[in-house]
């Protein structure tokens, strides 16, 4: 690695600890949790990528809020050193990893996938979660983890099955037979 990748790697953490100093309270304030950020390059502009959740999730009239809120924030200190940005606010994706116990209770009635510190692979349900264990579904038994001993976990996406009774209730109603949204 170069001198000059170093030092811009470094002064990428510096920005990032400043971005997460400044934000943080700014985002709890709103009732929201700071998930991540994140600065990259594009062009002659920085894209600050602030990642926000909460319990009951984040709808889009709060993601436009705390843009808001996180702008102003941004403009008035200056954290980048007064070079553009674009701010990029949004929620966490299906993918993001359960590491935190407030993720794992946010994934309630989710179906999940992780590792245990043994080795062993397991799938479930969750059920629920706090600070100290994770309580999944594991084949029809309901089963309890020790957060540190549980790696982190991945959401499995689940496609819905059609009933027949959906396809059924559709064709009556003159549909197309395609589900729309039951």
């Amino acid at each position: 690695m170069s001198a000059a990748a170093r030092d811009g790697s470094v002064r990428g953490d510096r920005h990032r600890a400043a971005l997460v100093e400044l934000l943080t309270p700014v985002i709890e304030a709103s009732g929201y949790d700071l998930e991540d950020i994140s600065v990259s390059q594009a062009g002659r502009r920085r894209v600050v990528r602030v990642v926000v959740d909460a319990d009951g999730g984040v709808d889009l009239d709060a993601i436009a809020v705390i843009s808001r809120e996180v702008s102003t924030a941004l403009d008035e200190a200056d954290v980048l050193g007064g070079s553009p940005y674009v701010l990029e606010v949004t929620s966490p994706g299906v993918d993001r990893p359960l590491t935190q116990p407030r993720h794992w209770r946010r994934a309630a009635g989710r179906l999940v996938k992780f590792t245990t510190a043994e080795g062993a692979e397991v799938q479930g349900r969750v059920l629920g979660a706090d600070e100290e264990e994770i309580r999944l579904e594991v084949s029809g038994e309901e089963r309890a983890y020790p957060l540190p001993s549980a790696g982190p976990g991945r959401v499995q996406v689940e496609f819905r099955r059609i009933e027949a009774d959906d396809l059924l209730h559709d064709e009556e109603e003159g549909g197309d037979g395609e589900p729309h949204g039951h």
